[in-house]
């Protein structure tokens, strides 16, 4: 019987940016910001954008498939898909049903992607207004609870209380992922480090992120990255990056309306977490590389917990400044900066930093660089999460 699995079958081989900006501040539309970062990842692997035949996005992305097969002049179209659900939650799930179309020859040659301009549409992180809610708001909405933070918030804080964790952990996150940023060109909060008074000093948002820094940016950009057969990964310019296990889904209920899940201090990936384990054939200690996204730090707190990286018990004192730093840390987070300071691209920009850190050309690069656990957006339904290799993994 084959192995069901999407180990070693298929590589990413090209990697592209835009420049990122405030949200609201980029020059360009989003469908043209699309386009320049797919042209940038086909130019990274060496390709001409003609040959992309496949596309696959998340966070319901505006910039249609078709229209940038026809843009880019693709040749043969052979695959398009969106992965389901707002938000991060399914960056991860995007690059694995790319990765899944390549490795069943439903395409040679997909492109995964995320593109935003929020100046043209709508900001993504405070409460729309309406004349009339439905669905989970209205049950939500006469309580005041309607923001992403203040949603997320209510989980955050039963989870650091049943486990008697402190402000300090969450604080140590986004340390990290501003020291990193302070490093990287394309960082928008490059030239504005923070420290601790600092952080203690912003704005009060909702408990527990008492802090402004504790909570992503809204950003605009795109990002891409360009999936291929392993067979044919040499064939390309750069060094492969090899896909070792994907995982997306929830829990159990997870989705239950009105905050009704039945483990609710979850980021959800409790059950995601052993299945790509397993079909990796790696486990948490094999990880050099951590980039986990973070909508908040809280829910970085979480999504480390249910990954196995770290136990709940231990957060107080694995979760520090010093063992997060790259200089310093047994386990360097967010290397680019992240969702907090780098740019928020939905956690694209954590997955191309992750074939970075696997190459060897990271700004910020790890020791430990044979493998790279990429954990998407928590907290939502449905969620993913990536294990990525070095050719030395397979």
């Amino acid at each position: 019987m084959t192995d069901r699995t999407l180990r070693g079958k298929v590589a990413i081989v090209g990697i592209g940016e835009t420049t990122y900006y405030k949200h609201g501040q980029s020059p360009d539309s989003e469908f043209k910001l699309a386009l320049q970062a797919v042209v940038n990842a086909c130019e990274d692997a060496g390709i001409s954008p003609h040959d992309v035949d496949g596309f696959a996005s998340y966070g319901n992305d505006r910039s249609d498939a078709p229209r940038l097969a026809s843009a880019l002049g693709t040749k043969d179209f052979r695959f398009s898909n969106m992965f389901w659900g707002g938000g991060g939650g399914g960056v991860c799930g995007a690059v694995g049903n790319a990765a899944a179309a390549v490795a069943t020859g439903m395409a040679d040659c997909v492109v995964a992607f995320r593109s935003l301009a929020q100046g043209q549409y709508a900001r993504y992180g405070r409460s729309q207004a309406s004349t009339a809610v439905t669905g989970d708001d209205a049950f939500l909405a006469p309580y005041g609870l309607m923001s992403p933070a203040q949603r997320f918030a209510m989980k955050v804080t039963r989870f650091m209380h049943d486990h008697g964790i402190r402000q300090d952990a969450l604080r140590a996150i986004s340390l990290a992922c501003y020291h990193h940023a302070q490093n990287n060109p394309n960082a928008v909060m490059k030239g504005r480090p923070l420290d601790a008074a600092k952080y203690d000093a912003s704005r009060w948002i909702i408990e527990p992120f008492f802090h402004l820094y504790d909570c992503c940016q809204e950003n605009d950009g795109a990002a891409a990255v360009i999936v291929v057969p392993a067979e044919r990964a040499k064939d390309f310019k750069g060094k492969p990056t090899y896909l070792l296990a994907c995982g997306q889904g929830s829990d159990h209920r997870s989705a239950a309306p009105v905050h009704n899940m039945p483990n609710y201090p979850s980021s959800h990936f409790n059950q995601l977490a052993p299945r790509m384990y397993e079909m990796a054939k790696l486990g948490p200690s094999d990880m050099g590389i951590v980039q986990c996204y973070e909508n908040f730090t809280g829910g970085v707190l979480m999504s480390l917990v249910e990954h196995g990286l770290v136990k709940a018990e231990e957060a107080n004192e694995v979760l520090t400044p010093e063992n997060l730093f790259v200089e310093s840390g047994k386990m360097p987070l967010n290397t680019s900066g992240g969702n907090l300071a780098e740019c928020y691209m939905h956690g694209l920009e954590l997955v191309i930093e992750a074939v970075r850190q696997i190459r060897g050309t990271a700004i910020n690069q790890v020791k430990r660089n044979d493998a790279a656990i990429v954990i998407g957006g928590p907290m939502v339904t449905p969620v993913s999460s990536l294990i990525l290799g070095s050719e030395a993994t397979l």
